[in-house]
């Protein structure tokens, strides 16, 4: 899969799991998107494809890079929609 690809997909998958802020913008935690089935099944390097959305701007969260367990509660929100 190529990474724009992956990124168009991570915006579904953050639009189905996560709820609107008080802003309007979509938010998930990270550890419900890395424990959801469904997204194990499609992104082979979740942390990947989040930097990517991150670095074009797509979502925003805070650090650099999200770990497992550690990030579980950071949020990840969403840009663009």
């Amino acid at each position: 899969m190529n990474v724009q690809h992956e990124v168009s997909l991570l915006v579904g998958e953050i639009q189905r799991l996560g709820s609107k802020n008080a802003d309007g913008q979509t938010c998930v935690k990270f550890g419900v998107l890395f424990n959801d089935d469904r997204c194990a099944n499609i992104f082979e390097a979740l942390v990947g494809t989040l930097r990517a959305a991150k670095r074009k701007k797509i979502i925003a969260f805070e650090g650099e890079l999200l770990l497992q367990g550690v990030h579980d509660n950071v949020d990840i929100t969403l840009l663009q929609e």
